[in-house]
């Protein structure tokens, strides 16, 4: 979906404008299907920006969640820095046991969703789905 998704065009501008030295520095990391902005794998450091002017606790999770596959796939002791561009402010993100419980919790959840015989019903959306890249997926 992320492909197609405008919001997520205009946070890899900023992202671009915002960072352009630490191109060279960092790579974007692909596992399991999910792009990950960009990976210091010097200090085991990813980072994702967000073009939102307002912290918001699903940043965190999912950044919680992508360190999650990386210790999937071997890559330990991963640590995570959300970057706001256009508040100058980043927020420092580790994962703990209960972080790794909810995660667990959340994808067997989707789990469940994917096997259903039928579509659940429509959530009411709020002004946080409008912007988000899946918008079209969960409201088509």
């Amino acid at each position: 979906m992320e492909d197609f998704s405008e919001t997520v065009k205009e946070g890899k501008i900023i992202e671009e404008n915002s960072f352009s030295s630490r191109t060279n520095k960092f790579t974007e990391v692909e596992l399991e299907g999910i792009k990950v902005d960009f990976y210091d794998a010097k200090n085991n450091v990813l980072h994702e920006t967000k073009r939102s002017d307002s912290y918001d606790l699903c940043d965190e999770a999912q950044l919680k969640f992508y360190i999650r596959v990386f210790e999937r796939n071997g890559i330990k002791g991963v640590t995570g820095i959300l970057e706001y561009p256009t508040m100058r402010h980043t927020n420092k993100i580790a994962l703990n046991a209960d972080d790794r419980k909810n995660i667990e919790y959340w994808e067997n959840e989707i789990i469940k969703i994917i096997n259903l015989t039928k579509c659940p019903e429509q959530i009411n959306e709020n002004k946080k789905c409008k912007r988000c890249s899946y918008y079209e997926f969960c409201y088509c």
